[in-house]
């Protein structure tokens, strides 16, 4: 663990000072990525961030509970969906007529809250014996059928059953028929499950292949808060570290795509506490796994509007 986690008891949690990410502040000009961590991120114009207690306090985190039908909780599985939902918000991807692929869509309610907008949806879930030996199932976090995704009724479901399609298909294995088809896709907390930090990464760029120009991408998954060197890099959950998402931002960045990262971790009592099993269901923001200190992290992704081309040179 980096020396910088100080550690003290906390009401018999753990409550860690986390300066780990606080100082880096890595601004790369001329390029389309760009690396700024000095400020605490915001869901007014969500980058790619991390969770943290001062987004959970804004007025469109309450406004997107209410859309999913949660009361606000400082929890950061409920913050992973208010940021998607946000993020494809403020970027105009919730307009009638445009279309989302879900990845890996567990029981979640963002394809309801969609189609309720008037997107059209494909849904997208580990097929359910494969579902099963994952132990999915048994934890409820895996859904058989397209109906599940309106449990809540956030949808009509005459509606719903119009702008939502569902299907089985493996992440580590996108449909090739999905391509450049979809104005934007999306996963919550799936891409870490898949073996590896590099079958995670390369999940990432596969999706990118699904949308159509200027379409955008949104993920959420683990950053190891307690070190950029050593991690979980393989089996059922991993950890992505700075370094991982600096390395896929550069290989993006190449090829045109469009993104903005902000590691910054927050300043406010609950950003400095760790959650440690048996989690509770709130001041969850942060928590011990393995041995690692860890948090939600969201990734957006905008596909470029025209292929780089790369000319010969004359020999």
């Amino acid at each position: 663990m980096d020396t910088a986690a100080r550690l003290a008891n906390c009401g018999g949690k753990y409550c860690m000072i986390i300066d780990f990410f606080r100082s880096r502040n890595v601004l790369k000009k001329g390029q389309s990525i760009v690396i700024d961590s000095s400020n605490a991120p915001n869901l007014n114009w969500p980058v790619s961030q991390a969770c943290t207690q001062a987004q959970v306090a804004e007025p469109a985190y309450d406004y997107w509970c209410s859309q999913i039908a949660e009361p606000p909780r400082v929890h950061r599985k409920q913050w992973e969906f208010v940021y998607i939902l946000q993020a494809l918000a403020r970027y105009g991807m919730l307009a009638p007529g445009l279309k989302g692929l879900g990845f890996g869509v567990g029981g979640e309610p963002l394809a309801s809250v969609f189609a309720a907008r008037g997107v059209s949806v494909l849904a997208t879930e580990l097929e359910p014996s494969r579902a099963a030996e994952e132990g999915w199932i048994e934890t409820s976090q895996h859904a058989a059928s397209k109906q599940e995704l309106n449990s809540r009724g956030l949808c009509s479901q005459e509606l719903f059953d119009k702008k939502v399609d569902f299907r089985f298909m493996d992440m580590n294995f996108i449909d090739d028929d999905l391509n450049d088809q979809f104005d934007f896709c999306w996963s919550a907390c799936a891409l870490e499950h898949l073996g590896s930090i590099k079958n995670g990464l390369d999940f990432i760029v596969n999706s990118l292949d699904t949308l159509k120009p200027g379409g955008i991408a949104v993920h959420t998954t683990e950053l190891n808060c307690s070190s950029d060197v050593e991690t979980i890099e393989s089996g059922p959950t991993v950890l992505f570290r700075q370094s991982d998402f600096i390395a896929l931002a550069q290989r993006l960045t190449a090829d045109g795509y469009e993104l903005m990262m902000n590691f910054n971790l927050g300043q406010q009592l609950l950003d400095n506490y760790v959650d440690v099993p048996p989690y509770t269901q709130h001041k969850h923001l942060k928590l011990m796994f393995d041995n690692w200190i860890t948090t939600s992290f969201g990734l957006i992704i905008r596909k470029p509007l025209h292929k780089i081309s790369i000319e010969a040179k004359p020999s």
